[in-house]
């Protein structure tokens, strides 16, 4: 499997951001799909993660109510739309895949290159 995240931009504190995450390989649609973060001099960490049906769906409590993961088979994507950003926000945003749902990086096996999210305040 083989992951494109991109989307990352500028934005300001309040504002939203689409994040997709293009995969390849044909065993995506059993993979879950994860999505990661990692801002300067912190560790990566767990934001949201979707089970490979889109039935299940997970989130860090820091950013519960504000982003929303999603995946379409179809097209082999899954976005996180990010609302109500905050610059602590602020991070590379990292697309994951794994065998199960899972907040540690260590579970998943796959990752894309990351895409830089600014929130300014």
């Amino acid at each position: 499997v083989q992951l494109q995240a991109s989307g990352g931009g500028l934005v300001q504190a309040g504002g939203s951001l689409r994040l997709s995450c293009a995969a390849s390989g044909r065993t995506f649609s059993t993979y879950v799909l994860g999505w990661f973060r990692q801002a300067p001099g912190k560790e990566r960490e767990f934001v949201a993660a979707v089970s490979w049906s889109g039935g299940t769906k997970y989130y860090a409590d820091s950013v519960k109510g504000r982003f929303t993961i999603s995946r379409d088979g179809p097209k082999n994507t899954v976005q996180l739309q990010m609302s109500s950003l905050k610059p602590e926000d602020t991070a590379v945003y990292y697309c994951a895949a794994g065998w199960n749902i899972a907040t540690t990086v260590g579970e998943y096996n796959y990752w894309g290159q990351g895409t830089l999210v600014t929130v300014s305040s």
